[in-house]
């Protein structure tokens, strides 16, 4: 196949992946299509074939995040007793967080684009809370919908609030014994199953 068969295929991949690198390097307010271009040594109208607007090649982006979290939480030890696939997720949840800060903060601290129409961030977005939801169903019975959604908010903002504190910079400097930071997650984890039961006793 001629090369240039190949190009809007290979442009496309690579936008994605130098918005990522602009980003990584000098923030997201750095973003632009034309920074993009720069970057791939393009002319300034070659991203343009494949994103209208900078709004819509940083939802890639970002739809891009979500799918690798999903595929992380997805890869994860399953159990059969869900309270243990429950600690499990957590588990991957957080070392997703940690060994991933750009793409966490892309997904959990980053505005959406608005000028984006973005079905597909939405989609990716929705199905890594789904697996929160999932385990969740195997606890509390699949029609229990409110119940689910109630517990998945619960648990979802005491991990998220974890993983920002973990990676914050006061972290490294409060007064602790060194065996709290490594016990932190099992704690969390107890206290979340131990909340769960006793609300739903």
């Amino acid at each position: 196949m001629p090369k240039t068969a190949k190009e809007p295929v290979e442009l496309k991949e690579a936008c994605v992946l130098a918005a990522h690198e602009v980003i990584a390097e000098r923030g997201i307010e750095a973003l632009s299509l034309r920074e993009v271009a720069r970057k791939l040594g393009v002319s300034h109208q070659a991203p343009y074939r494949h994103y209208a607007t900078r709004d819509h090649l940083l939802a890639e982006v970002m739809r891009r995040c979500f799918e690798s979290f999903a595929q992380s939480l997805d890869k994860r030890e399953h159990f059969d007793d869900p309270s243990e696939d429950l600690r499990s997720l957590g588990q991957a949840y957080l070392h997703f967080a940690a060994s991933h800060p750009l793409e966490y903060r892309l997904m959990f601290n980053t505005p959406w684009p608005e000028k984006a129409d973005h079905p597909a961030l939405v989609r990716d977005a929705t199905h890594v809370f789904n697996i929160l939801r999932n385990v969740l169903a195997r606890v509390h019975g699949s029609s229990k919908k409110a119940t689910i959604d109630l517990d998945a908010m619960f648990i979802w903002s005491t991990m998220h609030g974890l993983a920002s504190i973990m990676q914050s910079s006061a972290m490294h400097h409060l007064d602790m014994q060194k065996s709290v930071p490594g016990r932190v997650m099992p704690h969390v984890m107890e206290m979340i199953r131990g909340a769960m039961s006793s609300r739903h006793s």
